[in-house]
């Protein structure tokens, strides 16, 4: 038996196989008949094999090649710019495109299902209904128009086509837009009934005709009313048959320039009734396209009455600019439009720097004239009246014009009247009054020069005198200012020795309180406590009195000594400044809970103690407004040489005040710093204060130190 063929040989080399092998079988020997037919059994069978492999293979590119169409198929559905629909015969989608979605503005996936009417107005439902079931019934027609319903926007009128397929069972919907068509066709037809209606009722003549033939083929009720020819006898007829144009000569004329430019104007043409009416008419006549076809249109305008009244405003023109001619003074027009209509000759010769005045806007000769504040008021009467009707009267208007350069003076006076026209317009009547007004200027100056001249004959008198007394009053005021001088010296001087008396004065209560009193009351209050120990064992309820005693007399000691620290502390004059600022610093933060730091340089103690004393009570009066008026929570005191100097600082952390070195002291915590820079001033220093109000305060004084030392800092709290 011959082996099997391999499944990946091609059709072409089977067949090519299958005849070698049958050759060679009729060159070999014979085989019995049982085998002869087993054997043609299994060649026919090895054939019919080969042909099915060659079949399969056609198969398989046959279905590749679908495949690759049914994609192409599905790319054009789903992309393409139609909007397809796929409907069952039930009604329902099966297939929607991108194109259907989006018209009616739905997903896909939430369409297919549904049923198409769903997306039809209700009112056009029943409508569709029958023309589905018509078309699945083989016997209705491929299209119809109808309503979309589209989610969250207006809807839309489409245009559906429908294609059965041979199946059926289905049918393919393509769906158009058309509602910019049909909003079109209702623009055109409200469009034709307005202008049938402006046909109808325009109050000038209309006449349609035919470029070709040029017969009329329309007339509107106007033109029939202007002619008394009946439409019936209007069409059908040449122009110069109706009496618009002389004759057939002037007609063909007509229409040989409306060929060429398109339209054609007539101005004033005569033109005579049916009834024999003489009128004078003015007419339009203009070639467009309608429909692609060429119409002429000619409007006709009765003119009669406008040209009778043309020229009875020529005659009243006339008649107004002779009478403006003859007045004396300036007088000019200005029209509605704020143009300067007319003027007289003295009004021309006003204007004269401007190039013809006449017909040129108001606005820019006033503002060619004069300055811009001046014009605007100007302009600003002008249109006052011209509204209002109100009029103006300037009996006197002095300004500089910008065109001369020079002052000019007017009298000038404006009303509203009535145009030949019958338009409102301005007149404005004025005189020029420089001459006379520079004249009277002259002679008033010459008046108050006079008087001038004599007034200051007297006044040269009287300052003369004047002068004597002012130098005698400058001499007393410099003897004055010399003793005011001298007694502030003095004042000063005095009140530097007072606060020396009062602290010399201080400083000897203090060591009399501190040495005699305080003294005396400890040896009472000993001498009590002995007598107590003694009598404790005889007369108990003495003993408590004279417990109650020894109290009594502690605290008076306590209350001398603290007197006596603050009249003048000892330690200031056993110790030294640092140690009693030491002391007051510890004793004032326990009575306020400020936190106060202390910064100072030895060398201080070098300095005389009036210097050291007033640094003291410099400090001390600080910290007791700190206390009462700053509000602070810290405050730092800061001694040291700075340039040969003793230079003492006290910051606070506070509210701070508005201060004025200049300005007196108005509140009461504030005559503290007159008492600092008396004290500073005293020994010869400096004294400031740096102060706002929200913003800390820092006090500044600084004394001249006997020498110059090298900067060394003792921190002390």
């Amino acid at each position: 038996m011959p082996a099997k063929p391999k499944p990946n040989l091609t059709p072409g080399e089977f067949r090519q196989r299958a005849k070698k092998d049958v050759a060679s079988r009729k060159r070999g020997t014979p085989v019995p008949p049982a085998e002869v037919h087993i054997q043609r059994l299994l060649r026919e069978l090895e054939v019919h094999q080969i042909e099915l492999e060659m079949q399969n293979a056609a198969l398989r590119l046959a279905r590749d090649e679908t495949e690759l169409i049914k994609e192409k198929y599905a790319a054009l559905y789903d992309f393409a710019p139609v909007a397809y629909f796929n409907i069952l015969a039930n009604g329902s989608i099966r297939m929607v495109n991108q194109a259907g979605a989006a018209l009616a503005r739905m997903d896909r996936s939430r369409m297919v299902g549904r049923s198409f009417e769903k997306f039809i107005s209700l009112p056009l439902r029943p409508k569709f209904h029958t023309f589905l079931e018509q078309v699945f019934a083989r016997n209705a027609a491929s299209l119809i128009e109808s309503t979309l319903i589209c989610k969250g926007h207006p809807d839309r009128f489409v245009a559906i086509s429908v294609q059965l397929f041979p199946d059926g069972h289905e049918c393919k919907m393509s769906v158009t837009d058309i509602s910019g068509r049909k909003r079109n066709e209702d623009t055109l037809r409200v469009s034709e009934i307005r202008y049938r209606r402006l046909f109808e009722a325009a109050h000038d003549g209309v006449l349609l005709m035919d470029p070709v033939t040029r017969k009329i083929t329309d007339a509107n009720p106007f033109m029939t009313k202007l002619l008394g020819y009946t439409r019936a006898e209007l069409v059908g007829k040449e122009l110069f048959e109706i009496g618009l144009l002389k004759d057939e000569s002037a007609s063909q004329e007509m229409f040989q320039k409306l060929k060429k430019n398109h339209q054609v104007r007539y101005d004033n043409l005569p033109l005579e009734s049916q009834g024999g009416k003489h009128q004078e008419v003015e007419v339009v006549a203009n070639l467009y396209q309608e429909n692609g076809r060429p119409v002429i249109q000619c409007n006709i305008r009765d003119i009669t009455v406008r040209k009778q009244a043309e020229d009875i405003l020529r005659r009243n023109e006339a008649l107004f600019s002779a009478l403006i001619g003859q007045v004396p003074i300036g007088v000019y027009v200005v029209g509605p439009g704020f143009h300067l209509r007319q003027a007289n000759p003295p009004a021309l010769k006003s204007f004269g720097t401007i190039d013809q005045p006449i017909g040129r806007d108001f606005e820019e000769i006033v503002r060619f004239l004069w300055p811009k504040a001046v014009a605007d008021q100007t302009l600003a009467r002008f249109l006052h009246t011209l509204k209002t009707g109100e009029s103006y009267r300037s009996p006197d208007f002095t300004h500089r014009r910008r065109d001369l350069g020079v002052k000019q003076f007017y009298e000038w006076q404006i009303e509203r009247i009535i145009l030949p026209a019958g338009d409102f317009g301005v007149v404005c009547f004025f005189n020029d009054i420089t001459a006379r007004i520079q004249a009277e200027n002259a002679q008033r100056d010459l008046e108050i020069l006079t008087a001038s001249n004599t007034k200051l004959k007297k006044e040269i008198i009287r300052r003369k005198s004047v002068e004597v007394v002012l130098h005698q009053s400058r001499t007393e005021e410099r003897r004055l200012l010399q003793q005011s001088r001298k007694q502030q010296v003095r004042l000063r001087e005095l009140s530097h020795k007072m606060i020396q008396v009062q602290e010399a004065e201080r400083k000897r209560i203090s060591r009399e309180l501190h040495d005699v009193v305080s003294q005396s009351l400890v040896g009472i209050n000993i001498h009590v406590s002995t007598l107590a120990w003694e009598m404790k064992d005889k007369l108990g309820g003495l003993q408590e009195r004279i417990a109650s005693t020894q109290q009594i007399v502690e605290k008076a000691v306590g209350r001398v000594h603290q007197f006596a620290q603050e009249l003048r502390p000892t330690s200031l004059d056993d110790l030294g400044l640092i140690p009693a600022l030491q002391t007051y610093v510890s004793t004032f933060k326990e009575d306020t809970g400020i936190r106060v730091r202390l910064k100072a340089f030895a060398g201080i103690e070098k300095a005389p103690e009036i210097v050291r004393t007033a640094l003291y009570r410099i400090a001390q009066e600080a910290l007791m407004n700190v206390a009462k008026h700053a509000k602070a929570s810290a405050v730092e005191i800061l001694m040291e040489n700075y340039d040969g100097k003793i230079s003492m600082e006290i910051s606070d952390n506070g509210q701070g005040f508005e201060h004025n070195e200049n300005q007196v002291p108005k509140k009461k915590g504030q005559l503290g710093l007159v008492g600092m820079r008396e004290r500073a001033e005293m020994i010869g220093g400096d004294f400031s204060v740096a102060s706002a109000p929200g913003a800390p305060t820092t006090i500044r004084v600084a004394v001249p130190y006997p020498q110059t030392r090298k900067k060394s800092v003792k921190k002390s709290t």
